[in-house]
């Protein structure tokens, strides 16, 4: 984990940080001293096929995360892209210190990706963010000290609690809030959004939790959430302002269905009477 960071702007005209911005950034740390008692932070951005994107991510993560720590890195999670993701993490990787491309020839699954990404990670609050950014990012401070001043094991955005201010098309809110009703419904969870990619974790908690976790995809932020909450592990779920951020990458078909035999399966592992069953084994 480094803090020292080498800033400059970027080649692409898409977003960059001017030299006033990184003096205003710094002026900000030393009258918020305050904020930088923080310990070291890792955010993983999940990156497939985000070329037209993910420049643009690190640039904006790294200028929030100054505002709340000088410990921090950046590790882009790239899986088998082929659209020249690659070669843009691997260029920011070696233009930047807070920077770290992983690289897969072949693409794992987002929860594969996400897993061992936060294993090659050092920080002792592991985060990982959706690349468009479609979480208002002043919300990336209350993420981080839920986990590291506040007690809390885990924490997520929601965009389905009552104070949520969430946009995004009919069908995509009605096939998420379906979801979610039946993760509640069979899974016992008390939350009510466990998809918002905006997330952070006690590095201690996830890692007793990671070697359980079976899903390589898209339901591997249930699986940990619902496994968190059926150990006793605390966690936040705050909402947030949130806006769809273009193309998704989920399947509405194919990838709901999967989901939905995912929630039977874990069904089976974590219900009572599954449980009772083990333990008289």
């Amino acid at each position: 984990m480094m803090s020292l960071w080498f800033w400059g702007t970027s080649n692409s005209d898409s977003y960059k940080i001017p030299f006033i911005q990184l003096r205003n950034l710094l002026q900000y740390r030393n009258e918020n001293k305050e904020v930088l008692s923080i310990t070291s932070v890792s955010v993983v951005l999940p990156a497939y096929n985000e070329a037209a994107n993910i420049e643009k991510a690190v640039f904006v993560t790294a200028e929030t995360l100054l505002k709340i720590t000088d410990r921090f890195e950046i590790i882009i999670a790239e899986d088998g892209s082929t659209d020249g993701t690659d070669r843009i993490a691997s260029n920011l990787a070696r233009q930047y210190a807070y920077a770290v491309h992983l690289h897969s020839d072949k693409r794992q699954g987002r929860g594969k990706a996400l897993s061992r990404a936060f294993k090659a990670a050092s920080g002792e609050i592991l985060c990982y963010i959706d690349v468009d950014l479609a979480t208002d990012m002043k919300y990336l401070e209350k993420l981080i000290t839920a986990v590291s001043l506040d007690g809390y094991d885990f924490a997520t955005g929601s965009r389905m609690m009552h104070e949520s201010d969430a946009k995004r098309p009919f069908k995509r809110e009605f096939a998420s809030r379906g979801y979610n009703f039946l993760v509640r419904l069979f899974l016992r969870s008390k939350l009510y959004d466990h998809q918002c990619g905006f997330k952070a974790f006690r590095r201690k908690a996830l890692f007793e939790l990671l070697d359980e976790i079976e899903n390589e995809h898209w339901f591997w932020d249930t699986e940990v959430l619902v496994r968190a909450q059926q150990k006793g592990y605390r966690v936040m779920e705050f909402p947030v302002y949130w806006r769809h951020g273009g193309s998704s990458k989920v399947d509405m078909v194919k990838d709901v269905k999967g989901m939905g035999s995912e929630i039977f399966r874990l069904w089976r592992e974590v219900s009572p009477l599954s449980l009772f069953l083990e333990k008289e084994k």
